[in-house]
């Protein structure tokens, strides 16, 4: 029971963070630096007294009354309408809906454009109500010219620009929902499914068969899943799921391996991504074996303690730039969008050359001393009867400290970062 107890903590860790990312990320779509409250629209909605951010292609938030009920919906047009620019700058515009989804009136929530052009357009009598009683599609899909719409009077660039941007917002989330394609399996998805079944049989198969196989196996690996496919869990990938969410019915095989990589680690002790279907590791594997055994390097035991903080310490750069949406290409701390060569990028290349060249002298380097993504899949990972609660599992939660941390104090720790910069 203490063992499942560790294993359940560890997958909570997991979850947890998960969580928190997702959540600040739906956060920082729907609210921004500059968050709305449910004030602004009791004008539209009354009753209204709190709102509850949309994780949803809508990107908008659900406005609730006193005991939690739905009175309506409320986007805004900032950021997705920010190359639509007025007379002398961008506005952000609320979109208000009732419990039926169709519009009660369109606010200036903030603009940058010139005052007296938006006190123009604020008193207009009908302006703001052209869209009055339509729904979300029938506003996105609204033909302006012939709908009236027409610019307020000495305010006609700003209040035109308005129009095209409440447009342009709605049109942007109707695309989006209207684009997402049903669960469908095509042949990428299969041929993953057929690299997770060899990798299990040469993770559990007979031991003589294993050993025959392995080598003809690992350049299989490195030229399909690596050069052809390129679909290699990493850092990146797995950022991009939290923020946005899983891609359930466009890469269904990736997400099923992805889940394969943490929970077969978790419930068998045999860690199957990292050593039976990473390219990576499968190349330092293979360089291991044709390298001359002079060439053999044995670090110092102080050196082996230090390196192995730096995956860590990774993952702890990457839960920053996740949660702060910093703008850090994740893929350039691993080497494993190398193999996309078409397009991988110079610190990619650098990352998975150098990691290449240090397994030549020490084995499977990389993977020891400098994977995140693998520290990550080797955190699950169960440990067997001699399994206790470590300073690995101590400092993951340390990790989901700082992440409620950042979480709960997002704004402010934003508005410090934007005084010192």
């Amino acid at each position: 029971m203490k063992q499942l107890a560790l294993q359940l903590y560890r997958l909570a860790v997991v979850g947890v963070i998960v969580w928190l990312i997702r959540d600040l990320a739906v956060f920082q779509r729907t609210q921004g630096d500059a968050p709305l409250r449910a004030e602004a629209v009791v004008s539209l909605l009354p009753g209204a007294v709190s709102l509850r951010p949309d994780s949803s292609a809508r990107d908008g938030l659900f406005v609730l009354d006193a005991v939690g009920r739905e009175l309506g919906y409320v986007v805004r047009t900032q950021p997705r309408a920010r190359d639509i620019i007025g007379y002398a700058g961008l506005s952000d515009m609320l979109v208000v809906l009732d419990a039926d989804w169709k519009i009660v009136g369109l606010k200036i929530h903030s603009s940058e454009d010139t005052e007296s052009y938006l006190r123009d357009i604020a008193t207009d009598r009908r302006f703001l109500k052209k869209w009055n009683g339509l729904t979300w599609d029938a506003a996105a899909d609204l033909d302006l010219k012939a709908a009236g719409i027409e610019g307020v009077s000495g305010a006609t660039m700003t209040s035109m620009a308005i129009a095209r941007g409440v447009k342009a917002r709605l049109q942007a989330s109707a695309d989006e929902i209207a684009a997402r394609v049903p669960l469908r399996f095509a042949a990428r998805d299969y041929a993953m499914l057929a690299v997770f079944i060899a990798a299990s049989v040469m993770a559990f198969g007979p031991a003589a068969w294993r050993h025959r196989w392995k080598h003809p196996y690992q350049i299989a690996l490195i030229v399909y899943v690596g050069l052809i496919a390129g679909d290699l869990l990493a850092l990146k990938l797995f950022a991009g799921w939290a923020r946005a969410g899983v891609p359930w019915t466009t890469a269904p095989g990736l997400v099923l391996l992805a889940a394969a990589a943490l929970l077969v680690p978790w419930a068998t002790r045999s860690p199957i991504y990292c050593h039976q279907i990473c390219p990576h590791g499968a190349a330092q594997e293979l360089i291991g074996r044709l390298r001359p055994a002079r060439w053999h390097v044995t670090l110092p035991t102080g050196l082996v303690r230090g390196l192995e903080y730096f995956p860590p310490g990774l993952l702890l750069v990457a839960l920053l730039a996740v949660m702060f949406a910093l703008p850090l290409d994740l893929a350039s701390l691993e080497p494993f969008a190398a193999y996309v060569i078409r397009s991988a990028g110079f610190v990619t290349i650098a990352v998975a050359v150098v990691g290449l060249l240090a397994s030549f002298f020490v084995p499977q380097a990389y993977c020891r001393f400098g994977c995140p993504t693998g520290a990550l899949l080797n955190f699950v990972r169960a440990r067997g009867p001699t399994d206790r609660f470590s300073r690995r599992d101590a400092a993951a939660l340390l990790f989901v400290s700082l992440a409620v941390l950042l979480h709960w104090n997002y704004l402010p720790f934003l508005q410090w970062l934007k005084g010192v910069a």
